[in-house]
């Protein structure tokens, strides 16, 4: 059975820093797309970016471009979402998903395999 577990959420002033991790069990994540995804109280869930099964490629949301990065530490079986300079607008719950990919192993769609999800909470 798979799981994916997040963690590294927490409270950060504006301008600060955070790392989620997600980590699998039952899978190794090395060889798929993993995206995350953020949801932020009354409003709908949110693309934030994503990693191709060979991590040659990763994408992310307009808000979060050059600020937030993704990575692998395949030696821990997980992906990793830095976040800087974040903004009170980045508080959410993120989540982390195995993705359905294409031919070029690039992330397309959500897959089943979700997280439980990590608190984020930006202060002004």
């Amino acid at each position: 059975q798979v799981q994916l577990v997040e963690s590294g959420g927490g409270l950060v002033q504006t301008g600060g820093s955070l790392r989620l991790s997600c980590t699998a069990s039952g899978r190794t994540l090395w060889n798929y797309p993993v995206g995350w995804f953020r949801q932020a109280p009354g409003k709908e869930g949110e693309f934030v970016g994503a990693i191709s099964s060979s991590s040659f490629n990763t994408r992310y949301a307009d808000s979060v471009k050059g600020r937030f990065t993704i990575g692998r530490d395949n030696a821990q079986n997980t992906v990793y979402l830095q976040m800087n300079s974040l903004k009170p607008e980045d508080t959410a719950v993120y989540s982390c998903n195995i993705g359905n990919n294409n031919i070029y192993g690039n992330y397309v769609t959500p897959g089943n395999y979700w997280g439980q999800g990590t608190q984020v909470t930006v202060s002004s």
